[in-house]
């Protein structure tokens, strides 16, 4: 297991060294998108429209942030990640076409999202879930806010952080996706744990 420091805008050199259970701390640009604006992106692209944000080569973080407004601008309180598997059915095409290298959020994703990672060489991480006031202790200012009429949580948000994590890869480039050789082992499991459960004759 390895501990990376990378910048945005990631490269394909960059993310094609990550492997699951890598350790990673990123500077540079995050961009905060959840269901409602991975949606609207997709649309954007469908239409032929161009983003408010360049993607290629960024960071895609599952959050919605608790900010409040100050006479310098927005500052974010806290920010936690929120449940990545609600983008699954967005995600692959996100990074196929927008180019993202990185996804970060919380609890997994699934094969569509690891075969367009392995495909495109991106990775998914996760952020300790719980830990908001962390997330926002890396972000040291708001570039900008798009799309506030989705609402604060679901807006996109562009984030200048630092030293943002640490998290854990659990998608890596290969498509090897922890979470369902998680779910393969518990599987494979089950009849050795229910016979243990049964009762003595």
């Amino acid at each position: 297991m390895a501990t990376y420091s990378l910048k945005t805008p990631l490269s394909s050199e960059d993310v094609a060294k990550l492997r699951v259970g890598d350790t990673l701390y990123i500077s540079g640009v995050v961009v905060s998108a959840r269901d409602s604006a991975h949606k609207r992106m997709l649309e954007h692209i469908g239409r032929g429209e161009a983003l408010p944000v360049d993607l290629r080569g960024g960071v895609i973080y599952h959050a919605g942030p608790v900010v409040r407004k100050t006479e310098r601008g927005w500052e974010v309180i806290s920010m936690g990640p929120t449940t990545s598997a609600r983008m699954e059915a967005f995600e692959a095409d996100v990074i196929e076409r927008l180019g993202v290298k990185l996804v970060v959020g919380k609890g997994g994703m699934g094969r569509r999202t690891a075969e367009a990672m392995k495909k495109y060489t991106a990775a998914y991480a996760i952020f300790t879930g719980g830990a908001g006031v962390l997330a926002a202790k890396a972000i040291k200012r708001v570039v900008d806010v798009y799309w506030l009429d989705l609402g604060v949580a679901e807006a996109m948000w562009v984030l200048e952080v630092e030293n943002f994590g640490p998290l854990t890869v659990m998608i890596d480039p290969t498509g090897r996706n922890y979470y369902d050789e998680l779910r393969e082992e518990a599987k494979r499991r089950i009849p050795e744990i229910l016979k243990s459960l049964e009762w003595p004759h």
